[in-house]
């Protein structure tokens, strides 16, 4: 309500500083200039442009203060204010200019609208852009595709970082290494992109890698248990024991189909770590302990050689 209260005050200034001294110069000359027509024709065109021109950058601030108001909202709503707003300040800067033009031309405004009826192929094609981005930063924000602090991942432009900015026909990601990539809404929508925030909103990251045994090595001992069986229920009883791993997520080591370069065995479990540098040193060390186990069980890992 503060800041509500604030603009009305910021708007009566201007209105009483700007604008209400134009409004007096346009009533006041006509009863002064009688004996000079001429002139007193072009200071009133001037004097209506200028009232023009104070409205209408009036308005957009107008416009610009609802994205203020709008700082408490969450945050795909605010994006899609802004959309709105980007939309709102065009329309605006375009009526402007028609009703310049008209005045410069001497000419009633609602004539020019109407004949841009006839080339409104040509201002389709002008605008095309930012209808397209218009169209596509709604879809985006309105069904929560993307958010300003999101990590993405766009293959095709290269782009893999955190967004910065989302305007009506830019989006601005800065990869890690710190530069800049800028693609446009509408390349998100039509194409593909990969978005992490679900992997930052959840407790941990999932993990999958496959170890492929010889199948020579896979016996069974005096007992009728299998070494791999055995090897299986090791490790997931060791990865439950970790403190990196989310016992309370699937924790699962189980074989896939038999394929010519061996039987695969798929690791399936959750780390706590996110980050790429912690993450990859838990799997590193994760994987090298299921690699060094497996002679323990009798079990050989497959390597294919070379022919000598």
């Amino acid at each position: 309500m503060k800041m509500v209260s604030t603009l009305r005050k910021y708007i009566a200034i201007i209105v009483v500083c700007v604008i209400i001294p134009a409004a007096v110069v346009w009533d006041y000359l006509p009863t002064r200039m009688t004996d000079y027509p001429q002139l007193l024709m072009w200071i009133q065109r001037l004097t209506s442009i200028y009232m023009t021109i104070v409205t209408t950058w009036l308005l957009i601030h107008f416009a610009n203060s609802f994205l203020k108001l709008g700082e408490q909202r969450p945050l795909h709503h605010r994006q899609y204010l802004n959309s709105l707003v980007s939309v709102l300040k065009i329309i605006l800067i375009f009526i402007a200019v028609i009703v310049v033009v008209a005045i410069i031309l001497d000419k009633d405004p609602s004539t020019l609208f109407a004949g841009l009826g006839a080339a409104s192929a040509i201002l389709m094609l002008a605008f095309q852009d930012t209808i397209k981005g218009l169209v596509a930063g709604i879809r985006l924000t309105s069904n929560e595709m993307m958010a300003v602090g999101d990590r993405i991942t766009v293959p095709g432009a290269g782009a893999d970082g955190i967004v910065e900015e989302i305007k009506l026909t830019t989006v601005k990601i800065r990869n890690f290494d710190n530069t800049i990539i800028t693609v446009t809404p509408q390349t998100l929508v039509e194409g593909s992109f990969q978005n992490w925030k679900g992997m930052r909103e959840h407790p941990g990251r999932k993990v999958v890698r496959k170890v492929f045994f010889d199948f020579r090595s896979i016996t069974m001992d005096d007992g009728g248990t299998v070494n791999l069986t055995r090897y299986r229920q090791h490790m997931e009883q060791w990865l439950s024991s970790r403190e990196d791993v989310i016992s309370e997520n699937i924790i699962m080591v189980h074989q896939l189909d038999a394929t010519p370069t061996g039987l695969p065995v798929e690791f399936v479990f959750w780390l706590t770590a996110q980050d790429a540098l912690p993450y990859e040193h838990a799997i590193s060390e994760i994987m090298e302990h299921a690699y060094a186990e497996a002679p323990r069980f009798g079990l050989r890992i497959y390597q294919q050689f070379p022919d000598q």
